[in-house]
């Protein structure tokens, strides 16, 4: 089967995230004179024909969703009304906060504004400035000092003295290249690089596998120096400059609401934040096409116009819909984790939505892509709940492999230095608690936490009491 173009579109308004799909409306509205973006206030410049799915907070129960009712529309399409309005704020009455904030210093601005106030030689002050360049936001040095200084045409070794000073800039630790001269820089501003720190910075990966008694061998302390010299290492920061802000922080902004009913039960609305509002200006539409004869280019162009400003409003109305129907579905199979917690996530997969919803799988993956649910216990994506199955010994019924992975981890955090659990005990304890699960699941979930191994824990246990 070959797909049509506009049905290709469709498929794909279905994965964009909210902000990719403002710029995909955005771009429509640019290259379609019919099509609006409608202002706070829901008016248009001109008499409207159309609404997208841009309002619609469709109330729905985990266990009774009602179908969205038709809003009278021309052309069929869906005019979703909202139980939650928004208020009506005039164009200009509520000013932006962010207008008034200063802006905010990048890692960048900070050294440039060292580097000048540097008693720099005009040489040395233009190597500063093509080291300052290749600083990352993490506030780490990614250049290779010979073949930037044959590119300046100087010598490495000036080179070499000018990244000295600027490794005593502000953040410590800035304009290292590697995660031991980063320490090294913070441990020197704070003089406490002695021949045992040395040697402890020297062999980051030993104290990263917690082998202590080496340690103690290599830098020549006993276990008391090991232990206040590794508290000085973790007070250290090994990403100095991350505390500037290069961009404005990314907030997350979900899809879907899940809030307590109060008759029961939840109720699901999609969030009007995520949705553009489109309309269409019959009013210029009827103009233009009363000014044009009827087979001239530019009614053939405007009936274009008018018949895809349709078919996007379609499009982003069965958007609207079909995630509603999928996050209804999760929030019926998962009633009990929105009440108690993850250790109730119950297994879930793609068909099991499917089927019930009447969609492809391929199209629930699609809609629980880089989408968000706001629900009492926080803001989840959708594939959160997407999880495998692990069997109950039992025999009743199975757990969802999230569910076990937090009760491992709630396991490990409550260890005494005297009972540290294998990776077998585990498996007998999950066993007890109705989960049949294999040594080597364990073992791989454990890992896939970053939990260390029960000989690393035991070790590392004993040298923090």
């Amino acid at each position: 089967m070959v797909a049509a173009p506009q049905l290709i579109e469709s498929i794909r308004l279905l994965q964009l995230a909210h902000a990719e799909l403002r710029q995909f409306v955005e771009q429509e509205i640019e290259k379609n004179p019919l099509l609006e973006l409608a202002s706070n206030d829901g008016g248009a410049s001109g008499d409207v024909s159309s609404i997208s799915g841009d309002d619609p907070h469709i109330g729905a129960r985990a266990n009774d969703v009602d179908e969205p009712t038709g809003g009278g529309t021309p052309e069929g399409l869906m005019q979703w009304k909202s139980k939650r309005d928004t208020p009506n704020i005039p164009a200009g009455a509520s000013p932006v906060l962010d207008d008034f904030a200063a802006p905010t210093e990048t890692l960048h601005d900070h050294v440039t504004r060292q580097i000048a106030l540097t008693a720099f030689t005009p040489k040395e002050r233009l190597i500063a400035g093509e080291l300052a360049a290749h600083l990352e936001d993490t506030g780490y040095l990614q250049v290779n000092l010979s073949e930037l200084a044959g590119s300046l045409n100087v010598r490495e070794a000036d080179v070499e003295r000018v990244l000295g000073t600027l490794q005593r800039f502000d953040p410590p630790g800035i304009f290292a290249r590697t995660l031991s001269e980063c320490l090294e820089i913070q441990l020197r501003q704070r003089d406490r690089f002695d021949p045992a720190m040395a040697a402890l910075v020297a062999n980051l990966e030993m104290l990263a596998q917690r082998k202590f008694q080496a340690l103690k061998r290599h830098c020549g302390v006993d276990e008391d120096d090991l232990l206040d010299m590794w508290h000085e290492i973790r007070a250290l920061d090994p990403k100095p400059g991350n505390r500037f802000q290069s961009a404005r922080p990314e907030f997350i902004i979900p899809d879907v609401w899940v809030l307590p009913s109060p008759g029961g039960g939840w109720q699901i609305e999609l969030s009007p934040d995520t949705l553009p509002k489109l309309l269409i200006n019959q009013t210029y539409f009827a103009e233009v096409s009363r000014l044009s004869p009827q087979n001239s280019k530019d009614q053939t162009f405007l009936n274009e116009c008018f018949q895809n400003a349709n078919w996007l409003i379609r499009s982003l109305d069965h958007r609207a819909k079909t995630i509603l129907k999928v996050a209804a579905e999760i929030v019926r199979h998962q009633d009990a984790f929105l009440e108690n917690g993850v250790a109730h996530l119950r297994p879930l997969n793609l068909r099991t939505v499917a089927d019930a919803i009447d969609v492809h799988e391929s199209t629930v993956s699609r809609v629980t892509s880089n989408k968000y649910m706001l629900t009492p216990r926080g803001v989840f994506e959708l594939k959160y709940f997407f999880t495998a199955a692990i069997a109950s010994s039992e025999g009743g019924d199975a757990h969802s492999a999230e569910a076990v992975r937090h009760r491992i981890k709630g396991m490990v955090a409550v260890e005494s230095p005297d009972d540290v659990l294998s990776d077998d005990d585990i498996v007998v304890r999950l066993k007890e608690a109705g989960i049949d699960i294999a040594r080597r699941t364990v073992t791989k979930y454990r890992e896939a936490m970053n939990i260390p191994s029960s000989v690393q824990r035991r070790r590392e246990r004993r040298f923090c009491l």
